[in-house]
């Protein structure tokens, strides 16, 4: 997962047994897992009472659903918790409670860390354990300090409910599935293997069985999560091992999936049956968020991603062949350790033969505990920070050219959401924008034919074009 967009969800929870129902506001920083992960602690806590606020100060329970990958990510909390402390007295004085909790990768990397730099904190849950987390706050309730980042032996997908339906269609007509967690690549700048663990697979009929109750209840595109999810592997039917290519042909069959997505990647487990199903799957939109990071060899073999670029560019090919319209996205880190002008000049090199639609590209920043926090030759943060806007402009103007390729086409566009002007809502495009068009409300969830008309800063315009599908 890449982006770093600190999402806020506002589930509501309570920790009496039902009858007096207490508030949880959720604030999630990060990807989508994050995002999914904030959904699922809503649902579990929902079986005690608990419900969602979207205001804070009313809130009983405040959970910090936290992101390892960005710089300085654990003190951003601690920031945020010197803050809730002083909500906590206040709230104190006047006879209310409120209790306070970690949770996510930030939770898994400092542990009781985070109980002695913030008294205020009652509970710290790993992203491996947080089905236990109304477990973990009945203790708190008891008068405990609770820390649980240890990894969960059992499955803790077995243990969590699926939201009711009345709430997955409130949430909207787009939803996130998590179908693997962890990654075994150890690329040297990156933590996940430290605070998600290594990889595991859910089973194909545990997906299956909530990508039909989200389909039931009004979800119209699913986008499948991993923190390596093309690595997954789970068990099907008799127990054999499915790619995650033969996955999205088994979700594809299900009646009301129109979209299917799935992120974040690695260009070592693009395998055929995968890229098979770009050219087989209807559903299976045009888009694929593949990191790269580097375009120099000796980078990325420092950076461990055991790939080089040319393989990359390789693979790139053999997708667009199957699939000449997908758009594709991908991962940046400039000024890693031992970048010399020559290294950054094959990333340049590389993102123009490519020509990405979209991506995300950062400073490298040291992690504790990651190898490349032990290199020598880290680069000076004002040539970091220069690289970073060259490449930022050519990724840029690449996106914006991107868009405005788009303008005349006929696309299927998937209504989402209201816009911000009256009679006007926001699809997605089956390259992932957000596309403007004049619609009714009635119309969310219908997939219509439009005419794209202009680009803006971060969105296209269009026109209907014809009756919806």
């Amino acid at each position: 997962m890449t982006q770093d967009n600190a999402l806020l969800q506002a589930p509501e929870v309570s920790l009496r047994d039902g009858s007096n129902s207490r508030k949880v506001f959720i604030k999630t920083y990060g990807c989508q897992m994050n995002v999914y992960d904030s959904m699922r602690m809503s649902d579990a806590l929902a079986r005690d009472g608990y419900e969602p606020t979207e205001d804070m100060e009313q809130a009983d329970l405040v959970l910090l659903n936290t992101c390892h990958i960005r710089e300085k990510a654990a003190e951003k909390v601690y920031s945020a918790l010197g803050r809730l402390r002083e909500m906590k007295k206040k709230k104190a004085a006047e006879g209310q409670e409120m209790m306070i909790g970690v949770t996510g990768c930030v939770a898994q990397a400092e542990g009781e860390e985070i109980l002695r730099r913030a008294p205020a904190v009652d509970v710290v849950i790993g992203p491996q354990t947080y089905h236990r987390l109304p477990e973990a706050l009945r203790r708190v309730q008891q008068g405990q300090r609770v820390v649980d980042t240890e990894y969960a032996i059992e499955d803790k997908f077995e243990h969590l409910p699926i939201a009711e339906s009345r709430k997955i269609r409130a949430r909207g007509v787009t939803a996130f599935l998590t179908v693997q967690e962890g990654c075994d690549k150890f690329c040297t700048f990156c933590v996940v293997p430290y605070t998600r663990g290594s990889e595991v697979s859910r089973p194909v009929s545990q997906i299956v069985e909530e990508a039909e109750k989200l389909v039931e209840a009004g979800v119209r595109e699913i986008t499948l999560l991993g923190q390596n999810v093309n690595a997954w592997h789970g068990a099907g039917p008799r127990g054999e091992a499915w790619s995650l290519g033969d996955l999205l042909y088994r979700l594809a069959e299900i009646p009301g999936l129109a979209r299917l997505r799935y992120t974040t990647s690695h260009p070592r487990d693009m395998d055929d049956r995968l890229i098979e199903a770009h050219r087989d799957l209807r559903a299976l939109m045009p888009y694929l968020h593949l990191p790269v990071q580097s375009g120099s060899d000796r980078i990325l073999k420092a950076m461990n991603r055991r790939h080089t670029a040319a393989e990359y560019l390789s693979l790139i090919d053999r997708i667009r062949t199957v699939r000449p319209d997908i758009a594709l996205s991908g991962d940046f880190i400039t000024g890693f350790p031992g970048e010399t002008d020559a290294d950054f000049e094959d990333t340049l090199r590389l993102v123009e033969e490519v020509r990405y639609a979209q991506a995300f590209s950062f400073k490298y920043s040291t992690r504790p505990g990651t190898p490349g926090a032990e290199l020598k030759d880290q680069v000076p943060e004002e040539i970091k920070a220069e690289r970073l806007e060259r490449l930022q402009a050519l990724l840029l103007k690449q996106q914006q050219e991107f868009a405005e390729s788009c303008i005349g086409k006929e696309i299927d566009l998937l209504l989402e959401k209201p816009g911000r002007m009256p009679g006007q809502l926001i699809g997605r495009s089956p390259w992932l924008q957000s596309v403007n068009v004049d619609a009714k409300a009635s119309q969310i969830g219908d997939i219509i034919k439009v005419r794209i008309t202009g680009t803006g800063t971060n969105s296209l315009f269009a026109e209907r074009a014809e009756a919806a599908v």
